[in-house]
Parts: C-alpha cells; structure tokens; sequence
C-alpha cells in the first residue's frame, strides 16, 4: 500500500463570517494525481492555502508525511517539500526565466544543473528563452515557468492551482500532457481545477467540492462516468 503523504482533517476555512471550506477530509497517497473538482467558489482554492499556510484554518488538521503542519508558516511548510503552483502563475515578470527558475531552489544549495535541464526537457520553450523576462512571454509560456519553478524545488508534494485558467484550449491540452509526463516520472500531484473533463482524465481519485464540503469522491473513470458529474461539470447528459 502507498505511504500517505498528506492527510487533511475536518479542515475548516473562513473568511470573516464566510464558511469558505467547511470540515472536509481527503488523502493524497504518494505517486499519485488527485484532484478536486468544483464550480468557482466551491471552496478549491481555499483549501490549497490553508494547507500551504497562506491561510490559517479555523478548524481541522493538516497532516503532511506523518507531521502536524495545521496553521505553520508557508516558508516551513515549503522547507518540507510541499510545493504550489499558484492560480494565476505569479511570476516575477522582471526577472529573466533562468532566474525565476532558481528562485524556485532558494532552500536549496546544491548543484541545480540536473534539474535545470529536467525542466528544459519537459519545457523545451523554456530554454529557448531562458534569458528573456518573465513578463514578456505568453500566458501558456509563463503557465510552463510557473510550474518549472516549482519543480526545481523538488516537490515531495506538487500541488496546482487552476493551471489551465485562461489558457486557449490547445496550451491546455499541452499544460495536462505535461502533468501526465511529471506523474509517471514518480510525482505525487494535487491537482485543483475547473476544466473537470481534463482533470478527471488524468487523477487516479478526485473528490467533488460542493460549498466547501465533498460531495462525491471516486476514481477519475468513476466520476467521468457519473450522471451527476457528467450534468454538473461535464456538459452532457450522456
């Protein structure tokens, strides 16, 4: 059986008087994509930063690789090999792509040649442009640097936000093959997304998020089959 290599508790999330996540609990094994699927709002992003530490949760527990991280600053918490690939990309657009790329490995003072090329390798654009700013390169491009970036952490855990938003249906299409190609190579990915056909196609489980609580939870195949699924996310009623 896979080690767990994060667990989340009863997690609560507020905003003020906002229940924004309320008492969920999953699991993410190690080796595999699980994503979470929900309309905007749902309560996805949410969940990503408390268990990031960009937000304290109100209630619940946050267990990473057998260690109690609930509420610990960001910076602990990518120290132990948990990292995200923010919604939006959030580059730094003045900094060239090689830079942006070792911003990535600043916990890290070890060669970084390896993992440089592995990056280049899954991004060939990306050293076609190496030494070009940041902000001059288009939104699948900066969608590549943003994940490359996180990578040269060497994430124990990768998580991902909404990393198909606003790209054009075929950088999406390219985005997700190289999701695939990160996970065989021995990723353990947490995948947040509303393209839920794309993330369905590549989770080994997911969980669905309805107004901060998972409603249904099953294999990708289970929930691509599902007549609820399929009406709510998928468009067909087939």
């Amino acid at each position: 059986m896979s080690e767990c290599v994060l667990k989340i508790e009863d997690l609560e999330v507020s905003y003020g008087g906002i229940e924004a996540v309320r008492g969920i609990s999953f699991e993410v094994n190690e080796g595999e994509i699980v994503t979470l699927i929900g309309a905007n709002g749902a309560g996805k992003s949410s969940t990503l930063r408390s268990i990031s530490g960009l937000v304290k949760p109100k209630g619940g527990k946050v267990i990473f690789r057998g260690e109690d991280i609930t509420g610990k600053d960001s910076a602990d918490i990518v120290s132990k090999g948990l990292m995200m690939v923010p919604e939006g990309r959030r580059i730094f657009p003045n900094l060239t792509v090689l830079e942006n790329l070792k911003v990535g490995a600043y916990l890290r003072n070890d060669d970084l040649t390896e993992d440089l090329e592995m990056v280049f390798d899954y991004f060939p654009r990306l050293k076609e442009r190496s030494w070009q700013a940041g902000g001059t390169l288009s939104g699948g491009e900066q969608q590549m640097l943003a994940v490359g970036r996180a990578l040269m952490g060497k994430p124990k855990l990768l998580m991902m936000d909404e990393p198909s938003l606003g790209l054009a249906p075929i950088v999406v299409q390219g985005i997700f093959e190289i999701i695939n190609e990160i996970h065989e190579a021995g990723a353990t990915v947490l995948l947040i997304e509303q393209n839920a056909n794309m993330a369905l196609h590549v989770a080994d489980r997911a969980y669905v998020i309805e107004n901060g609580k998972i409603a249904l939870s099953g294999t990708g195949k289970e929930l691509l089959e599902n007549e609820n699924v399929k009406k709510a996310y998928l468009g067909t009623k087939e």
